[in-house]
């Protein structure tokens, strides 16, 4: 069974990410798939949020080198 995270546990896993970065992804539908349990409770699949950062995987900066 997945674990699932906070938004707190999220970023000390993710280096960098602040909970206010995730609700801002959030809001725009950008980051990683949540889950929205009751009206203030957000939770993150563990196996999602590793599946967002290697979706966010690059080989250079140019536009088409995305990895694959």
């Amino acid at each position: 069974m997945d674990k699932f995270l906070t938004p707190a546990q999220v970023c000390e896993r993710v280096p960098g990410m602040t909970t206010g970065s995730l609700a801002q992804m959030r809001y725009l539908g950008t980051g990683p798939r949540y889950f929205k349990p009751s009206h203030k409770r957000v939770l993150y699949s563990e196996s999602d949020i590793v599946a967002w950062l290697e979706g966010t995987a690059r080989f250079g900066t140019h536009p088409d080198k995305v990895a694959s």
